[in-house]
């Protein structure tokens, strides 16, 4: 790299979002530097293990056809947990066993990465990897550059593209975000444990490429606001949890507590029985909502996921990777457009949130934003009614020699007697509106 050399962007992350905006940047023949604060691209990155990838099969066409993807997801368990049993409710898609597979599939991140990055790096990105990035360079109110560690130092560019993740100091730093409030993150921790193929295929009853995400909550982290999940590789399987960051701290509970009291759980024991502990990270997850995200632009510069806090907060989905992909995307093409009239102004970034608020990602975050506030009023919804749901329905299921209608009853007045009907109709009624 020549000293003072400078290019049309420099992208600081490459994770999702990241090395997708410098793919398509690199596409359309700008020059693009992607800097990495890791050894290599995915080895600083994780994430529960799920790839949704409306995006990415835009960005590159049938990319699972190379792409080191682990299993295409065609089963979808949710549980809720109580101190010992369980209550399941599973479904299996055979439609999902085609192309392109519900756009759904697991993936480890240190091998994912590494190959988006080199595709990336074919297109004609600049990768540096141990890339730390210490502040952005400014002229006035514009972005210009970055100070970095590496031997070359500064770097220069028409556009800064701020995708460093969820922690971003950058962002901090120019005054776009607030530092971050443990009310609005989530601790995750995930542990990658071998198992043989045809042990996880028999124990998950799926076979061949075939694959099964299990989303757990109520006892699985002790009640507290987050659930837990596993999902299926092709001879691992990646266990975790992810949970309020408030609760965590009030609790006094490491996130290593809470992935070993859910691995002991009877259900879970049974599911990851003899296997072999590869690897154990911790992270954290923004969970901003619409209402709380920062300022996305500034004169040339663009934040992209985590770092804008792009997630979606529903339960049911734990959506992070596709709006990630999303907002590099239209960052690429909103710096492409600025190119083309030479205005890397704030105004001229305009079309960045357009593209977002016409996408699915700021639709899918306005519909979501409620989610955060809920959890906290409403934290009966993770641990008692959980716990009372399990209870009711083994008392339902237990065989005996009472009358059926006699042990319907006594089901019913249990419930009645442990719950507020009033309480319980307004928490659905705006459960109901947050979620669905």
């Amino acid at each position: 790299m020549a000293s003072g050399e400078k290019f049309d962007c420099i992208v600081v992350g490459a994770g999702p979002a990241g090395t997708t905006c410098a793919y398509t940047l690199a596409k359309a023949g700008l020059s693009v530097v992607l800097l990495e604060r890791g050894e290599a691209p995915g080895s600083k990155n994780v994430m529960g293990g799920i790839l949704y990838s409306t995006i990415l099969n835009k960005v590159i066409p049938n990319f699972w056809e190379e792409a080191p993807v682990e299993r295409r997801v065609v089963k979808k368990v949710f549980s809720v947990l109580s101190a010992d049993s369980e209550l399941q409710m599973g479904m299996r898609f055979e439609n999902f066993n085609k192309p392109p597979f519900n756009n759904t599939f697991t993936v480890l991140r240190g091998k994912f990465d590494a190959w988006y990055a080199k595709k990336a790096e074919e297109a004609g990105v600049m990768i540096l990897n141990q890339a730390v990035v210490d502040k952005v360079i400014t002229e006035g109110k514009k972005a210009v550059g970055v100070k970095t560690r590496l031997e070359d130092g500064d770097l220069f560019a028409d556009m800064i593209v701020v995708a460093e993740g969820v922690g971003s100091l950058l962002a901090e730093r120019l005054g776009l975000r607030e530092r971050h409030v443990p009310e609005h993150m989530v601790t995750c921790c995930k542990e990658v444990i071998a198992l043989p193929k045809e042990v996880i295929e028999e124990r998950f009853n799926i076979e061949g490429e075939e694959g099964v995400s299990l989303e757990y909550f109520g006892g699985s982290v002790k009640g507290m606001v987050g659930s837990a999940f596993l999902y299926t590789n092709k001879e691992t399987i990646s266990v975790g949890i992810g949970v309020s960051t408030r609760d965590l701290k009030y609790n006094k509970l490491t996130p290593n507590d809470l992935i070993e009291n859910f691995k002991e759980h009877p259900s879970i024991r049974r599911l990851v029985k003899s296997g072999k502990l590869l690897e154990y990270s911790a992270h954290m997850i923004p969970e901003f909502g619409y209402d709380h995200l920062p300022k996305l632009t500034m004169d040339g510069l663009i934040l992209a996921g985590d770092a804008a806090g792009f997630v979606n907060m529903n339960p049911m989905f734990h959506e992070g990777s596709n709006l990630a992909m999303a907002s590099g995307l239209y960052a690429a093409e909103t710096i492409i457009e600025a190119k083309k009239k030479n205005d890397f102004s704030e105004g001229g970034l305009a079309g960045y949130r357009k593209r977002l608020e016409d996408s699915f990602v700021f639709k899918d975050l306005k519909r979501y934003k409620g989610i955060s506030n809920f959890a906290t009023k409403h934290p009966e919804f993770f641990k008692e009614y959980p716990e009372l749901l399990v209870e009711l329905a083994e008392d339902f299921f237990t065989v005996s020699e009472t009358p059926k209608g006699k042990s319907r009853m006594a089901v019913i007045k249990k419930g009645l007697k442990r719950v507020n009907l009033l309480k319980l109709a307004i928490g659905m009624n705006r459960a109901r509106k947050v979620m669905f």
